[in-house]
């Protein structure tokens, strides 16, 4: 994200500034001109906010060193020596490199003790401070101090923590800022870790459900084709050479080692060009919105995806929501929140429509969009008929969460056995092709064998 301040100058010669955040250069000056040109104003100057490197020092004492960001040299200078600074010198960063997005466990500390500290009710301008001292990580260092000194000159929270969204994350921008404007920033807080904690805890169990047991086979995959295709054929071939019989299992390995040296870059087009092909479709808007759909669908994590998808909703859902008059945007947000293309295209395209045009009820409303499970939309009709809609969706949450843990512990354990097993089949038929060559009995050489035989050698 880079941000730009402006100057222009209206038709009655009144100068007027203003700044704007995109995510390059080149799309800041968009907006800028759009802007201008709206409100047909002469544009004056653009001045992106950089970083500058200081040296500055009062009287005789040491010089201290450091960096800062401002839209020019001359504001660090003017701060400076506010601060009783009298000998300054302010140069600009030659070589910004684009900062890395701070660790997910970093944000999600951020959050979790800032909503614990807010418990103990000490004051949001105090837990900045303490937070920024403590944060080790650059990124998120620089980015709370930012915040902090764009909130203390009364700056709106919303648009301060969604002009960092590039950091936090869209929906965990939206919400931090969102909570500095309700009156339950507090519960806000401790929503926002409670639904990061559980993303980062998902995250990590469906890489070690699917992603870590993919590479481990695609991994010895390779390393069974290097063998087949390198190692074993030196053995072999010796064989060969002399006219020695090969026992069925070492001649059938030899056929397919052959194949493989004569058919090498189509077979690595063949096992390379889907996953790039899928790649580059899932980049897609249609591509990502049909990966989505086929997640909450496949066998065995499908139902553990669809159910972790309804119960971030829910949780989101119960932390925004505040009364049937003021659902539409609670339900819009919950719904982004999931991270699903599909279940998030279902709400909005769907469900919210209904409501809106057509005044029909949450709970059939969800029923219309198909992304909400017969239990969740059972719960969702009751509480609807109580008036209880809000807590109803904290108990779907939880029921949800506790479900899904236990559930996909048990998947993880059951891929672990099933690609041991498979680790051990493999190990086992290269032990026992490796083995055959060692039953090998060549004929006993006559006169004329052994003189071939070398002749070959030399």
């Amino acid at each position: 994200m880079v941000e730009c301040r402006f100057v222009a100058e209206n038709t009655a010669g009144k100068s007027i500034s203003g700044a704007i955040t995109a995510e390059n250069m080149g799309e800041a000056k968009k907006k800028i001109n759009s802007l201008v040109l709206k409100n047909r104003l002469k544009l004056k100057s653009i001045e992106k906010k950089a970083t500058w490197l200081y040296t500055a020092a009062k009287g005789k004492d040491r010089p201290i060193k450091g960096e800062q960001k401002a839209f020019s040299k001359q504001e660090v200078y003017d701060a400076l020596s506010r601060l009783g600074y009298d000998r300054i010198s302010v140069n600009k960063k030659l070589l910004e490199i684009g900062s890395k997005k701070p660790p997910q466990q970093d944000i999600v500390t951020y959050v979790k003790i800032s909503a614990e500290l807010m418990e103990q009710k000490l004051p949001y301008g105090e837990i900045m401070t303490l937070l920024i001292n403590d944060t080790q990580n650059k990124t998120l260092k620089e980015t709370l101090k930012d915040i902090n000194n764009e909130l203390k000159k009364g700056s709106d929270s919303q648009n301060v923590f969604l002009r960092y969204q590039g950091v936090f994350g869209k929906f965990t921008a939206y919400m931090l800022g969102l909570a500095s404007k309700s009156g339950n920033m507090t519960e806000i807080y401790k929503a926002t870790a409670k639904f990061l904690e559980r993303q980062q805890e998902f995250r990590k169990n469906l890489r070690s459900a699917l992603i870590s047991p993919a590479i481990t086979v695609f991994i010895m995959m390779l390393a069974v084709m290097y063998y087949v295709g390198y190692i074993f054929p030196d053995t072999a071939n010796l064989f060969v050479k002399f006219k020695i019989p090969l026992p069925p299992m070492t001649a059938k390995t030899l056929e397919i080692s052959n194949f493989l040296k004569s058919h090498i870059i189509l077979l690595l087009l063949f096992m390379f060009g889907p996953i790039v092909a899928m790649n580059r479709f899932v980049s897609t808007a249609k591509g990502a919105y049909l990966k989505d759909q086929y997640l909450m669908k496949m066998p065995l994590l499908g139902s553990i995806i669809h159910k972790t998808n309804i119960e971030v909703f829910c949780r989101v859902f119960y932390t925004l929501y505040s009364g049937s008059a003021e659902s539409i945007e609670p339900i819009r947000i919950a719904a982004e929140a999931t991270g699903n293309v599909y279940f998030e295209s279902r709400i909005k395209n769907v469900a919210i429509p209904l409501m809106i045009k057509k005044g029909v009820g949450i709970t059939d409303a969800f029923k219309e969009s198909g992304v909400f499970t017969e239990t969740a939309l059972s719960r969702f009709h009751s509480g609807e008929e109580t008036g209880t809609i809000k807590n109803t969706a904290l108990q779907l949450a939880n029921y949800y969460e506790s479900e899904t843990v236990f559930k996909l512990k048990n998947i993880i354990e059951f891929i672990q056995v099933i690609i041991a097993m498979f680790i051990m089949i493999v190990m086992i038929g290269l032990t026992l092709v490796s083995a055959e060559t060692a039953t090998v009995k060549p004929k006993t050489p006559g006169m004329s064998e052994i003189i071939f035989m070398i002749q070959s050698l030399f």
